[in-house]
């Protein structure tokens, strides 16, 4: 099928796995490890997509803009961590149409990469135990490299790794990282409406349902 793109970059959390549970849990037991109340899940999940230091400065201070100060926060990086890797994969599961959707941009013959701002240590078993993982041929975590999304450097990374112009890679996310990335990456950018934060005031190339509809999407890109 004749589309201008020849490989798509992905986010992880809030796009191709349903993770708030698993996170919720773990920031929650380190809040209780240092003597706050647990807070709702549905207000961990609005703080997610930063990266993993930036989610555990917003679970401690209960607010999306706080910053811990420095004892507290790598006391709560250290527990948040320690308890996410024995959480990791509890209840996180592919969204509907995730699998479907790689599936069919594989047999495009679209490369695939997974570009997210959790750490690598985290990315690469959660992928594995998902069974996401041998979709991708490329794997960037939030300290792979120097930046992190916002920044353009993982997309033009993936892009070196490819051998593609930045024309030929789409990015598929659910947030406003995602965006900013693509756009300085002079990527398009299609974001899916089911994830953490709310799309609709963010212009990107198309707001999708699911990776399946992002299918035709694609497929349209001439």
């Amino acid at each position: 099928m004749p589309t201008r793109y020849q490989a798509i970059a992905l986010d992880l959390d809030g796009t191709l796995l349903d993770t708030i549970a698993d996170l919720a849990a773990a920031a929650n037991a380190m809040r209780m490890e240092m003597g706050l109340a647990a807070i709702d899940p549905a207000r961990i999940a609005s703080f997610v997509g930063g990266g993993m230091a930036s989610l555990v400065h917003r679970a401690l201070t209960d607010d999306h803009a706080g910053q811990a100060d420095s004892t507290a926060h790598e006391q709560g990086l250290q527990s948040f961590q320690r308890y996410y890797d024995q959480m990791l994969a509890d209840t996180s599961r592919p969204y509907p149409g995730v699998v479907a959707g790689l599936n069919a941009f594989r047999d495009m013959g679209l490369r695939l990469a997974c570009v997210t701002n959790k750490p690598l240590r985290f990315t690469l078993p959660l992928l594995e135990k998902t069974g996401l993982a041998p979709y991708f041929s490329l794997t960037l975590g939030g300290d792979s490299l120097p930046e992190k999304k916002p920044s353009a450097l993982p997309l033009l990374h993936v892009c070196r790794e490819f051998s593609i112009p930045a024309s030929a890679l789409l990015m598929i996310g659910d947030s406003h990282y995602d965006l900013e990335a693509a756009r300085n990456a002079h990527c398009d950018c299609v974001l899916l409406d089911y994830g953490y934060e709310d799309i609709r005031p963010l212009s990107a190339d198309a707001h999708c349902g699911s990776l399946v509809e992002v299918l035709d999407f694609v497929k349209n890109a001439g």
